[in-house]
């Protein structure tokens, strides 16, 4: 598992929503600086400092071959932060389905109080 700054690295990372899709195009295929500009509707500067940050949080690799520079998603830390994630994942499951039946409960009240205001038997002024 990676280690929190490492995890911290990654969440930062996805958060920003080009390089998510610089992922995605990664997911396909390597692409080179030039190819992922070509996909984005960014610079190309702009394009290589969200590698940079990809990079730093080993979300990709970068090779160099001659003068070309290609790009790798690399899984493993895509990986830890699902591991993280789904550690929690019983919490919300448990949370929803409390939040269900408190739901359910309250919508039943109000269709028991609803028949009880359209009962002709029951008169408008009860006292107690």
């Amino acid at each position: 598992m990676a280690g929190t700054d490492q995890l911290s690295a990654v969440f930062s990372a996805l958060a920003d929503p080009t390089r998510r899709a610089i992922l995605v195009e990664l997911a396909e295929h390597d692409a080179t600086v030039t190819e992922l500009t070509a996909s984005l509707p960014i610079s190309m500067p702009a394009v290589s400092r969200h590698l940079k940050v990809l990079e730093r949080a080993a979300l990709i690799s970068r090779t160099r071959s001659g003068k070309w520079r290609g790009s790798r998603l690399q899984a493993a830390p895509l990986r830890d932060a699902a591991d993280w994630i789904d550690r929690y994942r019983r919490f919300w499951d448990s949370s929803l389905t409390r939040l269900d039946a408190h739901l359910a409960a309250v919508q039943a009240a109000e269709r028991a109080t609803d028949r009880m205001a359209d009962d002709p038997k029951v008169p408008d002024n009860q006292e107690l």
